[in-house]
């Protein structure tokens, strides 16, 4: 790939506003925690994308949606300060935004259950055609699965038609296409969302590795990530793996975001799979330092 200065992409993906509590532990099924903490930050699949692959240096446009409230323009405010295009997030009369609710341990993990709001109702012909209006050869378009299937599959197909490189994070885990995995190039996924599709536990390095040659057979390319371990990337017939960087985490949520968006950003500057996983973990590994998916707009 030609080596450009300053990646272009475009992120299909959710906005959300993140709603978190402290608790002491994970709450078991039936089980009331109480909580030692609450704050409000910005988050979303998409929006989470977006705003790290602007921090790594990427022209960045974001396609979604927001309901016409409060948390949409707060939303919408935080991603123009973060360096995002939120000229085509569509602003919804009938529906409200999106909302995450998010209980984090002592250790940093977490419990998260998402409301789409807006977005869930994003037409995909529309979607497509936005896509289909922004990307080019050479750009890179950087999508999840907290969106409804058909919009992911219409966006991947638009700019597979374009000849822009696709990059899917297969998270939340749901049923796709075969041919919009096979048009990822990564297909990014964490050890739990590897085993899904795999079907075999991915519980260590090996086990990564032996998952990742299985999906190459599905994908382009894949990046298995492997929290504080590192990462295991598979592209070209060769398997590398990438070390995890040695911090202490506050809060995980959105260390995958931020590994995927910094990640797609490198990709689009022609940096190699391994070079641009290096750079994902960086990415993780920093965010994982801070309260949020996303650090106050002062930070960023």
């Amino acid at each position: 790939m030609t080596k450009r200065a300053r990646a272009r992409l475009v992120v299909v993906g959710a906005i959300n506003q993140d709603q978190i509590v402290s608790v002491p532990h994970i709450p078991l099924p039936g089980e009331t925690v109480l909580g030692r903490s609450f704050r409000s930050r910005p988050g979303g699949k998409g929006a989470n994308q977006a705003a790290a692959a602007a921090r790594a240096g990427a022209e960045v446009t974001l396609v979604s949606a927001v309901g016409q409230d409060d948390a949409g323009r707060s939303l919408l405010r935080h991603l123009a300060s973060a360096g995002v295009d939120i000229a085509h997030v569509v602003t919804d009369s009938s529906a409200p935004s999106g909302v995450a609710l998010i209980a984090v341990s002592p250790s940093g993990e977490n419990s998260i259950v998402v409301a789409l709001g807006a977005a869930a109702g994003l037409d995909p012909v529309a979607t497509a055609g936005t896509v289909a209006t922004l990307i080019s050869a050479g750009d890179v378009l950087l999508t999840q699965l907290e969106l409804p299937q058909a919009v992911v599959t219409a966006s991947c197909s638009a700019a597979g038609a374009a000849g822009a490189r696709v990059v899917l994070n297969y998270s939340p885990v749901r049923e796709v296409p075969a041919d919009v995995l096979v048009a990822a190039d990564p297909l990014i996924v964490n050890a739990g969302e590897a085993a899904a599709l795999a079907g075999f536990p991915v519980q260590s390095r090996d086990d990564a590795e032996r998952a990742a040659r299985s999906l190459a057979a599905r994908a382009r390319s894949v990046v298995i990530t492997l929290g504080p371990v590192g990462a295991v990337a598979y592209g070209d017939n060769q398997l590398t793996f990438c070390a995890g960087l040695p911090v202490t985490a506050v809060d995980t949520t959105g260390a995958g975001d931020s590994f995927a968006g910094a990640l797609a950003a490198a990709l689009g500057t022609g940096a190699t799979l391994h070079e641009a996983t290096l750079l994902g973990i960086a990415a993780g590994a920093a965010t994982v330092q801070h309260e949020g998916a996303q650090p106050p707009a002062s930070a960023d």
